[in-house]
């Protein structure tokens, strides 16, 4: 039997050899081929629930003589672009000129659960690894000290999942739905009990006992993973705790940020999205590659116009901030900055005396900011009633693939095989890149 190179090498000493010649070769090893990178890294502001597209970015005002489901707020043309924005977002009104906005997005289904795993995954029903765990493995990462892929606020697993790939692409989570995100912290990665050199001793010796205990198991990748996972603990002693500190921060700054401020009305949870965004500032000036920042509560089935106002309250301020910051700081340029959820909504049904919306994946927005991407344009058209993408439409599939060619990665050949066949995020059937969206 023949063995590559790579199966050479990721079944001797432990696959480390494998591990240091990723680390040299990456590129050609996960899918970059002859694509020239436009950004280096990723902030996913995920906005589980649904958000309202007509409320928020797509503005379908009454039109014909029969009136019929439209925006229920007001709208203005924003910047030089003259981009629609709602009133509800006055702050990243301001931004305007810097947003690449697609109103043509469409999903598969119309339920929360398989949508929203759709989006992180590709896959609708089956446990894959993640976008950020597929963009970590594809690029490694910047800052050997610090994970190349961290999640805050997250609620459930599969946001941060690394499924079949390598444990050590696996994003670390910091926080949880409704933990007080000032507390929130990347666990056991301090200690006051011993100092430094014994540190180092303990974890040498537990290693020594991990390969030794690996020799016979030269294929567990979970065995691997972990042995890779705790050297990054310890890596992480002396960079994470600084990072995740705001006290360097100026009172000008938490207060742009709007840090602390929890606002709960209906759906709309308390998530302190400002200290996520400044965190995700942060973590992207020190090398992470992939920062999801959530903020949930946008399954507003009910008291559609207080909690939508209450949701556009939470992340306006803090959004405008972190594109600012990352614009000052020379960052946004190689930034690229993902808005959006699984789906969106109709609009509310006029004199009907209630103020209820449902689900819609057949017609929604997503924006991106930054990376090479389009500022200040708009892709894609939903019908006048927003039900469904007439023009420009974008599947998750598209944007998986959009955003792994903005960060160099060939979408359709940035693959892993398991279980007898070769996995992508883009999916069996790959997916299209949208070069309209890049500047």
């Amino acid at each position: 039997m023949q063995f590559s190179r790579r199966q050479m090498l990721q079944s001797s000493s432990c696959g480390f050899g494998y591990l240091a010649l990723n680390a040299i070769c990456n590129p050609q090893l996960s899918g970059a081929q002859d694509i020239v990178p436009h950004a280096k890294r990723v902030i996913f502001l995920c906005m589980s629930g649904g958000p309202a597209q007509m409320d928020t970015f797509d503005f379908k005002p009454q039109t014909g003589n029969k009136k019929h489901p439209g925006s229920v707020f007001r709208f203005g043309k924003q910047g030089n672009s003259g981009l629609w924005i709602s009133e509800l977002l006055p702050e990243i009104a301001r931004n305007a000129d810097r947003l690449c906005v697609l109103n043509g997005m469409y999903a598969d289904t119309g339920n929360h659960a398989q949508s929203f795993l759709q989006l992180h995954t590709g896959e609708r029903l089956r446990k894959r690894p993640s976008m950020g765990a597929w963009i970590s493995y594809g690029l490694g990462t910047e800052n050997d000290n610090l994970p190349s892929f961290i999640s805050l606020n997250a609620a459930k697993p599969a946001v941060y999942s690394s499924s079949f790939l390598p444990t050590k692409y696996q994003g670390i989570p910091i926080g949880t739905n409704g933990e007080n995100m000032s507390l929130a912290t990347i666990n056991d990665i301090s200690s006051d009990q011993f100092n430094d050199n014994i540190k180092r001793a303990q974890l040498d010796f537990t290693q020594q006992l991990n390969r030794k205990h690996m020799h016979d198991r030269l294929q567990d990748r979970h065995l691997e993973g972990v042995i890779e996972t705790m050297e990054l603990a310890y890596r992480m002693q002396s960079s994470a705790p600084d990072l995740l500190s705001l006290s360097g921060e100026s009172q000008r700054t938490l207060d742009r940020y709007r840090v602390g401020k929890k606002l709960s009305v209906g759906t709309c949870r308390p998530t302190d999205f400002g200290r996520q965004c400044l965190l995700a500032r942060r973590f992207a000036e020190a090398g992470v590659r992939f920062i999801e920042v959530n903020h949930g509560g946008w399954d507003q089935h009910k008291n559609h116009r207080r909690d939508l106002r209450a949701n556009c309250d939470t992340v306006d301020a803090p959004i405008a901030a972190l594109l600012e910051d990352l614009d000052l700081r020379g960052l946004l340029d190689d930034t690229l900055v993902v808005w959006g959820g699984e789906f969106g909504r109709p609009g509310l049904t006029p004199d009907d005396g209630k103020d209820e919306t449902g689900h819609n994946a057949k017609g929604f927005t997503f924006w991106l900011a930054g990376g090479g991407t389009q500022s200040g344009y708009v892709h894609g058209r939903t019908d006048d009633t927003g039900s469904r993408a007439v023009e420009g439409k974008v599947h998750f599939r598209d944007l998986h693939a959009t955003i792994l060619h903005l960060l160099g990665l060939n979408p359709n050949q940035l693959a892993f095989h398991h279980q007898g066949r070769q996995h992508r995020l883009t999916g069996p059937h790959g997916g299209r890149v949208v070069k309209e969206l890049m500047g």
